[in-house]
């Protein structure tokens, strides 16, 4: 048997061999496939049952080495919508069965690292390889969940709708003595707000008519300006101004006309005054509803003047005027005007109006075992009793936007390797071809 053993050893050895090209060969194939992981082979070796002064080396049998957890390079792209992973774990995506109008998605999921995905007519995320993303997909508007969490990321093709404005937070140093164009050094309160320079008392009805719009300019100083918004997301300027009025005490104010008649309101007080103690905190009011606020004839609506916990203060300012920060919470009607991926797998949307919302949430599976994984079509896994049952969270794993992953094959190692198999192969066949010669010869005795 023994010759005999030597033929059957040397066709393992063929059939290993060719086993162990075939993977070279695909691994070169798919040395440009984004998200490829290449399949190296590992050999084992079959030995008969034999004893131990009769042991012999035995055939061979080929099996494949997955590489799932070799991180291939990353190559930055063009297109915001691609997502490379930088660590372990998966992107989740499911089949369509049906069609590109109406897809028909199977409900196995699969995995992979293939992250080429762009938009489709649908508002669906797609790879290269024609597999669907999945995860979380969410109302700009609203904030909340649309959907399962399983499903295929959607995303929304509806705008933002206008918001009204109901809120500014203010914050900021008035200066302890002011220095408005009516101030002077050698005039003792000249930095306060004169009632008997009026025609109107703006103290007094917290109003300021146009015939002494002028005079309130040159006795207050700037508090700052904004951009409110209507119901509708019609916009309006809103400018602010302080006057002070005493020791520690101000009054503040937003004009409400830019044009107004003598006798029309220009500047409209903001009801109660802005008063410090003596180490310069704000001692009251923390919020100041404005009723009906109405900017140059834009009906804004209510809106809450909020002052914050020590947000402003009275502090000497040798320049004599405010630093005010202003923010508001409207905005105007916005479409979408393009995409971004967090690290986090957040998906972000940027509008026309400036604003910023959370479209989705990309799901990233982990496995125990990730070389325990079933390869399928497409670069992607599916899941086995080996490689355990997904976990999904980020768990360490970060993503780039605008960037994909490339195949982690080696040319050049591929063909090294490429070279040794084909040594290994030639080999086999000459102890075939030898130990034809042997059993020839054995014949060749009995003539």
């Amino acid at each position: 048997m023994g010759i005999l053993g030597a033929l059957s050893t040397a066709v393992s050895g063929l059939s290993a061999q060719s086993y162990a090209l075939e993977n070279i060969s695909g691994n070169i194939a798919n040395s440009q496939t984004v998200g490829f992981k290449r399949v190296d082979t590992s050999f084992v070796d079959l030995i008969p049952d034999s004893p131990v002064k009769r042991a012999a080396s035995g055939s061979v049998m080929a099996q494949s080495s997955l590489t799932n957890t070799l991180q291939g390079t990353l190559r930055t792209t063009n297109l915001s919508t691609n997502v490379a992973l930088s660590g372990d774990g998966y992107f989740t995506v499911a089949k369509n069965e049906g069609s590109e109008t109406t897809p028909v998605f199977n409900s196995v999921s699969q995995y992979t690292r293939r992250g080429d995905f762009k938009l489709d007519a649908n508002g669906f995320l797609v790879n290269g390889a024609d597999r669907y993303l999945v995860g979380s997909t969410y109302n700009p508007t609203t904030g909340s969940v649309i959907g399962a969490s399983t499903s295929p990321i959607r995303i929304p093709e509806t705008s933002i709708s206008a918001k009204q404005s109901t809120e500014i937070l203010y914050s900021g140093n008035l200066p302890t003595i002011p220095k408005p164009d009516s101030y002077s050094q050698e005039k003792p309160g000249s930095d306060l707000i004169d009632p008997a320079a009026y025609s109107v008392d703006p103290v007094a009805t917290g109003t300021v008519v146009g015939a002494d719009a002028t005079t309130f300019l040159s006795q207050s100083v700037p508090g700052g300006e904004l951009t409110l918004y209507a119901a509708d997301g019609t916009a309006a300027t809103v400018q602010f101004r302080w006057g002070k009025t005493s020791d520690n005490s101000w009054m503040m104010f937003y004009q409400a006309n830019s044009s107004p008649s003598p006798s029309g309101v220009s500047w409209q007080s903001i009801g109660a005054p802005v008063t410090f103690d003596r180490t310069g905190q704000r001692s009251s009011p923390a919020n100041v509803n404005l009723a009906g606020v109405s900017v140059d004839g834009v009906a804004i609506g209510d809106v809450n003047l909020n002052f914050g916990a020590a947000n402003l203060t009275q502090f000497g300012d040798v320049n004599g005027q405010p630093t005010p920060t202003l923010t508001q919470n409207g905005y105007a009607f916005g479409t979408l005007a393009g995409m971004t991926v967090n690290t986090d797998g957040t998906i972000m949307g940027s509008y026309t109006n400036g604003r910023r919302a959370k479209l989705a949430q990309i799901s990233v599976a982990h496995f125990a075992a990730d070389d325990a994984l079933k390869r399928e079509d497409g670069s992607t896994f599916s899941a086995t009793p080996g490689s355990g049952a997904p976990i999904f969270g980020m768990l360490g794993t970060t993503m780039t936007g605008a960037a994909v992953e490339e195949s982690n094959t080696d040319i050049s190692d591929e063909f090294s390797k490429m070279i040794v198999t084909q040594q290994a192969y030639s080999a086999n066949t000459r102890v075939m071809s030898t130990a034809q010669q042997m059993l020839q010869d054995v014949i060749n005795i009995v003539r």
